[in-house]
């Protein structure tokens, strides 16, 4: 059985067009986290190493903090590794199999304000970048 790395699979994030941020010195940072926004809500994952990671879906609005939820509507804790193969698969918004159901996150949903400085934030890919094009 082919397993993916950590490395293909937090590329595979960048190749769907999510947006990282790392949260503390880029060279050793002590969370890393990725975000997906759809219309309306957001996919959110959250590393705090190999064997600490969480993954939840938020329902957003001009001023809801994706780091900091009140509700989700789905949520995973595991390894980083299965954490990341959970939010690559929940169904988008809308499917039939998409979660609906309103849940009291998880402590480990939330990074807190003094954690999150300083921050690099990478960018989703452009499609074209995505494409080859120049």
């Amino acid at each position: 059985m082919n397993h993916l790395s950590i490395d293909e699979l937090l590329e595979e994030l960048r190749r769907r067009r999510w947006v990282v941020y790392i949260f503390g010195p880029r060279e050793e940072p002590e969370v890393w986290a990725a975000v997906f926004q759809w219309d309306t809500c957001a996919d959110v994952l959250i590393l705090r190493g190999e064997e600490r990671a969480s993954a939840f879906r938020v329902a957003t609005a001009a001023d809801t903090d994706v780091f900091r939820p009140a509700l989700v509507s789905w949520q995973y804790h595991s390894t980083a590794d299965w954490t990341l193969r959970a939010v690559l698969t929940i169904p988008a918004p809308g499917e039939s199999a998409a979660p609906i159901q309103l849940l009291q996150p998880h402590p480990d949903c939330v990074i807190p304000m003094e954690a999150r400085r300083p921050v690099t934030i990478l960018p989703a890919i452009p499609a074209k970048a995505d494409q080859g094009d120049p």
